[in-house]
C-alpha cells in the first residue's frame, strides 16, 4: 500500500503544515517519485526541492487519496472535489499550489 510521507502525516495524509479535515492528498515529486503530504515536507526532510509532475505524462497517477489510499491521475483529481473512489471531499484550496505539484 502506498503511504505518504511528511512530518506529523496522520493515517489520511494530514501533516504538520496541512491538517484540516479535507487534507488527505498527498502529491507525488516528480524526482524521487515518493508521495509527500505536501511540498514543504518534501523540501524539509529530502536534500532536493520538490518538483512538479508534467501533465504532459497521461495515465501516470501522482495523486494519492489519504482516505481510501489509491492513486489518482491528475484527470481523475483535478476539478473534482471528491475522490473518484471514496467519495471522501478534497481541500478546494489545494488549487491555490498547483505550481508547486503540477507543470
Amino acid at each position: 500500500m502506498v503511504q505518504a510521507q511528511g512530518l506529523l502525516v496522520d493515517d489520511e495524509s494530514r501533516c504538520v503544515h496541512y491538517h484540516s479535515d479535507k487534507d488527505i492528498v498527498a502529491l507525488q515529486c516528480y524526482e524521487c517519485k515518493k508521495y509527500y503530504a505536501c511540498y514543504q515536507c518534501h523540501n524539509e526532510i529530502e536534500e532536493h526541492i520538490f518538483s512538479p509532475y508534467p501533465l504532459s505524462l497521461k495515465g501516470d497517477r501522482p495523486v494519492l487519496c489519504g482516505s481510501c489510499k489509491k492513486t489518482l491521475t491528475y484527470e481523475e483529481y483535478s476539478g473534482k472535489g471528491n475522490c473518484p473512489y471514496c467519495k471522501a471531499a478534497f481541500n478546494p484550496a489545494c488549487q491555490s499550489h498547483y505550481s508547486y505539484y503540477f507543470k
